[in-house]
């Protein structure tokens, strides 16, 4: 085996992958403990993503207040301006994960969502505040897809998974930690209306919130340093990825079943954006509760039961994979969205405390349960030189529809349906129970034609594998 020297290459620039002619699994992996270091640490940068990006739910009533900013305005703020600019930056992100120095590409975008929500401080407009959402934006949409490349080349293929899950589990403990720390937070500073801050000036108890959840990440960029940039691996497919035009011809020709998939996931996924934002409110607004109280109920059923979700969701996909059925991703979705329907639909209209907070314990489980299925629906569906496109595809609809249209359609209806910032938790009830409805459609026509793609696919990977080259697995001279 050989490899390019660490000395031999430009400052920043990735680290030699194994040399040509090197099969990949001759190269040593990095040690356990250091592997599962860098994942721990890792995680830890996704959870507090999560806080950045989700604090500014919890202060949809002062930021309206001060700045003049409509219901729909905030959650343009919330959901597209966010949405948008962390799906579009996944390509050019994309091609310097792969050239670059992934640590130090993390260290960077840490750095930024960190520095730009510590700006929505300092805001005092919705346009300054959009600027600043767009910059969380652009620093969180690097973390993901390094991640999942440096596990790649830190675990073998029978570890990653269970690396990969721990990882991805820092996304309720993330959520639901931002609505509970969030809240923490807001009641801690909101015990004066303003502070006076050097080179700052005085600024309001809602700006100082965001300065206070932005500086840890400063401190975690500069933790992220410790972790070494794993050693990149060839990998057998590198020579036969597919290119767009092939992969798009590829999934429109199995668009019953993409669809359904893609969709059905998306629509799903609009349930937990509706609630951490909006059904926050519907506890503040309706019930009365202080906001550290609603960020404390909501918080606690996404961070433990939406973790709980997880693992029974992906220990159920991978029983009945186990049990020969193979459209498992599909049924794991249905079960979820069946379940939540009259959860989803009833929780924010209730107008009782006590049996809201219950329905919240299922909502917090099965909005969860159904996310690593998705994902796995893809990658069981479609060829593994297409994998990669067709994930960002999947993405793509995910993040728009679930982070984008759903805190958007629930503000449009309390605006303009029924004019009322009271009215918060029936347009809760709409958006979040329809999607169960619409989810559950998707899924129940899909099935059928999920089971018929996937023995297609099944098919022509079998043949494309027979008609690789022996040499496919080394790196070209």
């Amino acid at each position: 085996m050989t490899a390019v020297p660490a000395t031999s290459r430009a400052p920043g620039a990735a680290p030699a992958t194994i040399g040509a002619g090197a099969a990949p699994h001759q190269a040593p992996w990095p040690r356990p403990a250091v592997a599962w270091y860098m994942v721990i640490v890792l995680m830890l940068a996704y959870i507090l993503s999560f806080i950045d990006r989700v604090v500014l739910g919890l202060l949809v009533g002062p930021i309206r207040a001060d700045l003049g900013i409509s219901e729909t305005q905030m959650s343009l703020l919330y959901g597209f301006v966010f949405a948008v600019f962390y799906t579009g930056v996944g390509v050019p992100i994309a091609w310097a994960i792969d050239r670059y120095d992934r640590r130090n590409i993390i260290v960077v975008g840490v750095a930024l969502w960190s520095g730009m929500t510590a700006l929505c401080g300092v805001a005092r407009g919705f346009v300054e505040l959009a600027l600043a959402r767009i910059g969380v934006a652009v620093g969180e949409a690097v973390l993901s897809p390094a991640t999942y490349s440096m596990a790649g080349d830190s675990f073998p293929e029978k570890r990653l998974g269970r690396a990969l899950s721990v990882f991805v589990i820092g996304l309720p403990l993330g959520v639901g930690l931002a609505l509970i720390i969030g809240g923490l937070v807001i009641q801690f500073v909101s015990a004066s209306p303003e502070y006076t801050l050097p080179l700052i000036g005085t600024i309001r108890a809602w700006q100082l919130t965001f300065l206070l959840v932005g500086i840890p990440g400063m401190l975690l960029a500069v933790w992220i340093l410790t972790i070494p940039e794993p050693l990149r691996r060839n990998r057998a497919d590198a020579l036969t990825k597919a290119s767009v035009g092939d992969t798009i011809a590829f999934l429109a020709a199995r668009w019953k079943a993409y669809t359904s998939l893609i969709l059905g996931f998306s629509v799903l996924g609009m349930v937990m954006n509706v609630f951490q934002i909006y059904g926050v409110q519907y506890f503040v607004r309706t019930l009365q509760l202080p906001l550290a109280e609603a960020g404390f109920r909501v918080g606690i059923a996404i961070a433990v039961f939406g973790t709980a979700g997880i693992l029974v969701g992906g220990w159920l996909t991978d029983r009945w994979r186990a049990a020969g059925r193979l459209d498992a991703s599909m049924r794991v979705g249905l079960t979820a969205a069946v379940a939540l329907i009259p959860f989803a639909a009833g929780c924010t209209v209730l107008g009782d405390l006590t049996l809201s907070t219950l329905f919240l314990v299922p909502i917090g489980f099965f909005t969860a349960f159904a996310f690593g299925a998705g994902a796995t629906g893809v990658v069981v569906l479609t060829p593994p030189r297409m994998r990669a496109q067709a994930s960002a595809i999947y993405l793509l609809f995910v993040n728009l529809i679930g982070i984008g249209l759903a805190p958007y359609l629930t503000a449009a209806i309390t605006q303009y349906g029924f004019g009322d910032d009271l009215a918060v938790g029936k347009s809760c009830a709409i958006v979040a129970g329809s999607a169960t409805v619409l989810a559950t459609g998707l899924f129940v026509w899909g099935l059928p034609h999920f089971r018929a793609a996937l023995a297609a696919t099944a098919v022509a990977t079998s043949a494309s594998t027979a008609a690789l080259p022996a040499t496919a697995g080394h790196s070209p001279r």
